[in-house]
């Protein structure tokens, strides 16, 4: 059972069933050869690579924080690199591109400390300063017969094969052998050693990235502990990311030293940082995790915050939204300057049909969170767009114009723009939104419709008319 009707938003919901299993399959080599082979390297940030991406305010601050010192250590501040969220049950992180850490939504309920998670984004960040991404298209490209590519292909089915189980599993992983089968395996021999070197490489720069920023490298060990038990456990129930992060002895071995020598190994996590991670851990429980699943894991008898948001969240998504309020009005009373508990609140009204109470609540939350978040700005927009006054439309115009601005990948915000504007009959720029919204999700085809349809009514030369014809003309990223 999945809730998702409330603060995480699942992006790219028409491929989500879909890739949702092949998605973030295979870590660092997977997400390889799906960007660079199948869909081209030039990438946007959420849908375009078909996975599943979970939106949410407070998670995305959280390892947005998380991140902060990782990334300025690394001297990659500039970048404007983002941490994205897959929703996949399994541990697993990887990099696509420079721009991007993914990590699945099990990573974040595995984690049990942020310094777990901090040790993760650490890994990646090395392989974005490594530029080992970079490397591997190069491979791939001065491989003229294309080998290389065809045996990716090959580990690319066994692993998603391995992961869905089954006869298709069974179907799938039979391919892949039969697709390495052909390939040349002193290429493959030599690509693997290279990878090895690469995770080697990951594990030393993310653990420089650690000790500039003044934290341990504890988490990162115990990350890779973990999964070196599993070196002993059947492919079919490894985690992904012991698959693409292969666990050497040796490479544990020098890991293993070199967080036990540093000054800050004893450093542990504030109270506060803890307990902003229980309660996303909690969230993403809440939501995702079957109602049982997240009953049994925040049973009645345990009364602490994390427990109860959790309890909220289920009591509310698992039926009919906004029938037990009374669960989250306890936060909000003992909490009322948290911003999420509003939020949580609009939401579940929002839910329920009920926008005009929801409006408040957003309000509230917006307010408290700063009053510039996108994805805020976006839900309270949404239930002010529901009122068919004049005021509180244009109002929620004013807020999606903000809200893209600040975060055009939010496909959810462009689609509410095109239906605020084709309410108030402004059709070229309704269909403009539309194009923009499906062109955010990945949906090229759909997004050029629009695109079109908005040129024909838009004054040629004007900045919207522009805009219609970059989505109009854009021409899908091919392979090299």
């Amino acid at each position: 059972m999945d809730r998702r009707t409330g603060t995480l938003t699942l992006a790219a919901a028409g491929t989500a069933s879909r890739l949702s299993r092949r998605a973030g399959l295979t870590g660092l080599l997977t997400a390889a050869l799906y960007g660079v082979s199948v869909i081209g390297a030039s990438l946007s940030p959420a849908a375009a690579q078909g996975m599943p991406l979970v939106r949410d305010t407070e998670i995305e601050n959280l390892l947005r924080d998380y991140a902060r010192p990782i990334f300025r250590a690394a001297d990659l501040s500039s970048q404007n690199i983002a941490v994205r969220i897959v929703k996949h049950e399994s541990f697993n992180a990887f990099v696509v591109d420079g721009r991007n850490v993914y990590m699945n939504t099990g990573t974040l309920m595995t984690a049990k400390t942020p310094n777990e998670v901090i040790g993760v984004i650490a890994h990646e960040t090395g392989h974005i300063k490594g530029g080992h991404m970079a490397d591997l298209r190069s491979r791939i490209a001065r491989d003229q017969t294309k080998s290389l590519l065809v045996m990716l292909l090959g580990i690319g089915v066994m692993a998603a094969g391995a992961v869905s189980g089954g006869e298709a599993g069974r179907e799938m992983t039979g391919a892949g052998t039969g697709v390495l089968a052909g390939g040349n395996d002193m290429v493959m021999r030599s690509f693997l050693a290279r990878r090895r070197e690469q995770e080697s490489a990951a594990d030393q720069a993310g653990l420089l990235f650690l000790e500039r920023s003044k934290q341990s490298g504890v988490g990162m060990l115990e990350t890779f502990e973990r999964f070196a038990q599993q070196e002993y456990v059947s492919d079919a129930y490894q985690d992904p990311f012991m698959r693409s992060h292969p666990v050497a002895t040796d490479r544990l071995a020098r890991l293993r030293e070199k967080v036990m020598a540093s000054a800050y190994v004893n450093t542990k996590d504030s109270p506060a940082l803890q307990l902003r991670h229980d309660m996303m851990r909690a969230k993403i429980s809440g939501y995702v995790e079957p109602s049982r699943t997240a009953l049994n894991r925040y049973p009645a008898k345990d009364t602490s915050l994390p427990a109860r948001y959790a309890r909220a969240i289920v009591r509310n998504c698992s039926g009919r939204c906004a029938d037990n309020l009374a669960d989250v009005d306890a936060l909000i009373k003992e909490k009322p300057e948290n911003p999420y508990f509003w939020e949580l609140k609009g939401n579940l009204l929002q839910s329920a049909g009920k926008h005009a109470e929801a409006v408040a609540p957003l309000r509230k939350a917006l307010q408290l969170a700063g009053g510039a978040e996108p994805l805020i700005m976006s839900e309270l927009a949404q239930s002010l767009a529901a009122s068919d006054n004049p005021a509180a439309m244009d109002e929620a115009i004013e807020l999606l114009r903000k809200s893209i601005l600040a975060d055009d990948t939010y496909a959810p915000s462009h689609h509410q723009l095109a239906t605020v504007f084709y309410k108030k009959e402004r059709y070229p720029q309704a269909d403009l939104a539309a194009a923009q919204g499906h062109f955010a999700e990945g949906n090229i085809p759909q997004a050029k419709i629009f695109a079109k349809r908005a040129m024909s009514k838009l004054q040629r030369g004007s900045p919207e008319f522009i805009k219609a014809e970059d989505i109009a003309n854009y021409k899908t990223p091919t392979s090299g």
